[in-house]
C-alpha cells in the first residue's frame, strides 16, 4: 500500500502516486496536467487522469467531467517578451453546477492540503463552468 499524507480538515490522503506524477510533471516534463479525484469510499485523492506533454490546455478542460468535482493542475509554458522560455504551475479547483452538493463541499474543505502536498503551484483558479477557467484566462495571469 503507497505512503499517504493526510489532509488535516477532511481526514483525506493524498497518495504518494499523485505527489509523483506532479514532480513528473514539474520538473520531467513528461505530462501536460494532471487531474485528481476523490475516492469517497476510500478517502483517498487518487489521479484520475493524466495529459501527456503533446496534449494542450483544450484536452484537460475536455477531460473534466460535466457533473462532477476535480481538482486539476496544468503546466503552461510561454515565451516572454524577453524571447525567454518559461513555465508556470497552474492549480485548478473545478466545482460545475451541476455537481452535488456533497462533493462541492468535499472538495471545498480538501483543497489546501493538496496545495499544501504539491510544492510548486504558482497561480489559481476556481471554476464552476469552463468561461471561468479559459485559455485567455490562463494567459492573462501569466503575462500581467
Amino acid at each position: 500500500m503507497a505512503m499517504a499524507f493526510k489532509m488535516a480538515v477532511t481526514g483525506m490522503r493524498v497518495t504518494e502516486e499523485c505527489k509523483n506524477s506532479f514532480m513528473e510533471m514539474k520538473w520531467k516534463k513528461v505530462h501536460r496536467y494532471i487531474v485528481f479525484k476523490i475516492d469517497e469510499g476510500s478517502k483517498r485523492l487518487t489521479v484520475d487522469k493524466v495529459g501527456g506533454a503533446g496534449e494542450g490546455y483544450d484536452d484537460l478542460a475536455a477531460s473534466l467531467p460535466k457533473d462532477d468535482c476535480r481538482y486539476a493542475v496544468f503546466d503552461f509554458d510561454f515565451v516572454t517578451v524577453d524571447n525567454c522560455r518559461k513555465s508556470k504551475i497552474f492549480f485548478i479547483a473545478w466545482a460545475p453546477t451541476a455537481s452535488r452538493i456533497r462533493a462541492k463541499m468535499l472538495y471545498a474543505t480538501s483543497k489546501d492540503g493538496l496545495r499544501r502536498a504539491l510544492d510548486g503551484i504558482h497561480y489559481e483558479l476556481q471554476a464552476t463552468d469552463p468561461t471561468e477557467m479559459g485559455f485567455d484566462i490562463i494567459k492573462d495571469r501569466v503575462l500581467k
